[in-house]
């Protein structure tokens, strides 16, 4: 264990500012001890932080970037003061950078309807990954964010003039994109299978926009099939459900980008759909860009789930089924009673 270098006394001057700042019953503070191996003591508009030096120095950055946040007319709820706390304990918070005021440590990225920040350290690292790199590829399970932050990152960059256009696409079907039985002309038989990436931009964007950005280009909605062709140029690209990919499909997709152009790639390789014996273009991807320079990886794992936290004990809970099952003796019953 790390010896406690001296304490650390931060001084605030709006009085009324830490009532906010301290939480219900001090409870933010409380959480700030458990998760950052500290003790603080408040007297007045004073407090003084006391354990390892690295410790110390990163309660008081966090105490700083929250009570900025709030004298900017910010009310932090518990969520958002727990997603400051971790990246404050992985080192993620960073209150030199840009942005700081919003108390993520310069990770915040600003849409038309909403601020949308990190809230786990593996979040941090993808929006930080979208804004250096042309291709980023972020794996993990459902709930994590990666489609959420990549549209919010795309919406951003748009609106600084960054892009001229986003392009979201997904599998339509995850049984190779088989539309004919669907009732309804192309669009209303792919909607169905777009409609989370719809989801996402109409929580950034208002709705008159979302709809008048779509009639003129701007931001297109399509199945990957509709991909094969073409150049992006200056665009921003999301593939979601990329794990549901043949690698014929993710090879076509990754040669689509062109000059000005980003492209980010979602998938949960626990969730492949394909038809048995299909291999997921994603595996392949992920095999072939390693090491290739101006690719990104980020891996998600549960920890950052930002569902429900019941949606969180349920994937814990399969989780948990899904390694029983795989110990069980071949030939056996897993879970005892079939």
């Amino acid at each position: 264990m790390a010896a406690a270098g001296p304490a650390v006394v931060v001084e605030f001057e709006d009085n009324s500012a830490l009532t906010v700042l301290f939480g219900e019953h001090d409870r933010n503070l409380a959480r700030i001890e458990q998760d950052l191996g500290v003790t603080i003591s408040a007297r007045g508009n004073r407090v003084a932080i006391a354990g390892p030096e690295s410790r110390t120095a990163a309660a008081r950055d966090l105490l700083r970037s929250l009570y900025a946040r709030i004298r900017d007319g910010a009310a932090p709820g518990a969520a958002e003061v727990d997603a400051a706390v971790r990246l404050a304990a992985a080192g993620r918070l960073d209150p030199a950078a840009a942005g700081a005021r919003d108390g993520t440590g310069g990770g915040a990225v600003q849409t038309q309807r909403r601020r949308i920040a990190p809230r786990t350290p593996a979040q941090a690292a993808y929006l930080a990954a979208m804004r250096e790199h042309e291709l980023v590829i972020g794996l993990g399970p459902a709930g994590t964010g990666k489609t959420y932050l990549a549209v919010a990152c795309a919406v951003a960059m748009l609106r600084a003039g960054e892009v001229d256009r986003i392009i979201l696409s997904r599998p339509a079907v995850e049984a190779g994109e088989r539309l004919g039985f669907l009732p309804g002309d192309i669009r209303e038989k792919v909607d169905p299978y777009l409609r989370p990436l719809y989801d996402a931009l109409y929580d950034m964007m208002p709705a008159d926009q979302v709809v008048r950005r779509l009639a003129s280009g701007e931001i297109e909605v399509a199945p990957l099939a509709f991909m094969r062709g073409r150049t992006l140029a200056h665009s921003f690209i999301i593939l979601d459900e990329a794990q549901n990919t043949t690698s014929v499909q993710m090879k076509m997709c990754l040669t689509r980008l062109g000059e000005g152009s980003r492209m980010v790639v979602t998938g949960d390789m626990s969730q492949v759909d394909l038809p048995p014996g299909t291999r997921s273009g994603l595996a392949d991807a992920v095999q072939a860009l390693a090491g290739v320079e101006g690719v990104a990886f980020v891996h998600f794992t549960a920890a950052d789930m930002a569902r429900h936290p019941l949606v969180t004990r349920v994937v814990h809970a399969y989780e948990e089924l899904e390694r029983r099952h795989a110990g069980a003796p071949r030939g056996g019953k897993p879970g005892g009673d079939g």
